[in-house]
């Protein structure tokens, strides 16, 4: 019986494995920390906010303002506390910090998102 994996294949696989895992974790360490919170509602700026000062935002939109989001900026990190939506996406979404991520509650129309100075670069670039 022919042997069809060999010594070389499975170093080959454990060093692709390795650079990988190394490609990982530089892609994620170089990410930049963002320092302002935009929030839109309704396709609209709602409000520019610094990450470092710590708030509480209460985002009122629909028709007759009867969607509401609260929005937390505490320790450097934007988490969106509360919600009128059914879904509640946004809420189990987590804390966000680094410059590009975003919440998005999409039965609301809401967007919460760090921006931030500097030329940090993204996962991709070309």
């Amino acid at each position: 019986m022919k042997q069809y994996i060999k010594k070389a294949d499975i170093v080959l696989l454990i060093l692709l494995i390795v650079v990988g895992v190394i490609s990982t974790v530089f892609v994620m360490q170089s990410r930049s920390t963002g320092n302002t919170v935009i929030i839109e509602s309704d396709g609209n700026l709602y409000g520019k906010y610094s990450l470092y000062e710590d708030r509480e935002i209460t985002v009122k939109s629909g028709n007759k303002r009867q969607n509401i989001n609260v929005v937390i900026i505490d320790n450097n990190e934007v988490v969106v506390k509360e919600s009128s939506c059914k879904n509640q996406v946004c809420v189990r979404h987590g804390a966000i910090s680094r410059k590009g991520e975003s919440i998005i509650c999409l039965p609301n129309r809401l967007v919460v998102r760090i921006e931030g100075e500097g030329g940090g670069y993204d996962s991709i670039t070309s």
